[in-house]
């Protein structure tokens, strides 16, 4: 198949209430859209969107966010942009070329995704949208408001995700056990950001049923005191801001229960099959999880998910923050298409 058609395309959404980056917050999301077209032999034309959006950036005081991409939206743009013209001279097969010779992981993940978007090598997924509800007490929230979405939760509901490290150990101690009280059916994935001695990780998983706990992310600074706090305490742990050290390689823990992957800061879609080869064989579980994709971006880790973990329910429900929808309706009021966002470039193969 060859390439006839690229466009590159900037846009930025506002949040309708502030999502959580780490101890971070941010009120709005921006990133790019790479549209393609192709022409296989017989001159069948297809088309594909993929979003190309790195979590970096500056939160809601201006900070740069920490701890998830390394590179910025303008480095994108940057290396992006040119690469078009040499692309579109180009076989299909040149976008899997071009994802594993940048250095940049979410134009990595973004052109082999397109790329298998336009081999029809990603199906759209069949079932409907499945999510771990993401709790957290917003701040000057009242309790009565955390407890109504408890109650709200749908009974085929399991699972929640609770974002921990983010007050004080009293607060959270107390919302988690509030959590429970109204539904002591649930299992809980706590996230805690790398934000834990060991010493604190151990007091404060103490003053939870720890049955109730499924696992907790990146509980302690030091990486190695997580084996140590399953050793004392039985708790799984689960690894994801690791995973976005470039130099990462599979090695199993004592307690790893779980790799939490984030694409757009992965890298390639080989390189994320490799890694889910690698930690399924040693008996881990590999959940995929958004970056703060807007609904282009996450329709597309649902499809992944189902090829490739379709016995895990992705981390995916951060769309309700945002204002409007990119591209794919999720039944906002409004949902953006190509002419409202900025065309950055636009190349032609005809024109070639």
């Amino acid at each position: 198949m060859k390439l006839m058609h690229l466009s590159l395309y900037r846009y930025q959404i506002p949040l309708d209430k502030l999502l959580p980056v780490g101890k971070q917050r941010i009120d709005s999301r921006q990133g790019l859209v790479l549209r393609a077209s192709a022409q296989d032999d017989g001159q069948t034309l297809v088309s594909a969107e993929v979003e190309i959006s790195p979590l970096s950036g500056q939160d809601v005081d201006e900070q740069p966010l920490k701890g998830f991409s390394q590179e910025t939206l303008a480095e994108v743009i940057e290396e992006l942009t040119p690469m078009l013209d040499e692309l579109i001279t180009s076989d299909i097969e040149q976008l899997i070329t071009r994802s594993e010779q940048t250095s940049l992981p979410s134009i990595a993940f973004g052109l082999s995704l397109l790329h298998a978007k336009l081999t029809d090598r990603l199906r759209p997924a069949r079932q409907g949208r499945r999510a771990i509800p993401l709790i957290y007490q917003a701040q000057d929230e009242p309790p009565q408001v955390l407890d109504a979405r408890i109650k709200a939760l749908d009974a085929s509901t399991h699972s929640v995700k609770i974002k921990v490290g983010q007050t004080s150990m009293e607060q959270e101690i107390a919302m988690i056990h509030r959590v429970l009280a109204i539904r002591p059916d649930l299992k809980l994935r706590l996230d805690a950001n790398r934000c834990f001695t060991l010493s604190q990780a151990i007091d404060f998983l103490a003053c939870l049923p720890l049955a109730a706990i499924e696992y907790i992310e990146e509980p302690c600074i030091e990486r190695q005191d997580n084996s140590l706090l399953f050793q004392a305490l039985g708790v799984g742990f689960a690894l994801d801001e690791s995973l976005n050290d470039p130099n990462y390689q599979f090695a199993m823990q004592a307690g790893l229960a779980a790799l939490i992957v984030k694409p757009m800061l992965l890298g390639s879609l080989p390189r994320l099959q490799q890694l889910t080869q690698q930690a399924h064989e040693a008996g881990v579980r590999v959940i995929l999880s958004a970056s703060l994709e807007a609904s282009l971006g996450i329709t597309a880790l649902q499809a992944l998910s189902e090829a490739l973990t379709p016995d895990e329910i992705p981390g995916l429900d951060t769309l309700s923050a945002f204002s409007a929808d990119l591209l794919v309706s999720t039944g906002k009021t409004r949902c953006l298409t190509l002419e409202n966002l900025i065309c950055l470039k636009q190349v032609n193969r005809e024109a070639v």
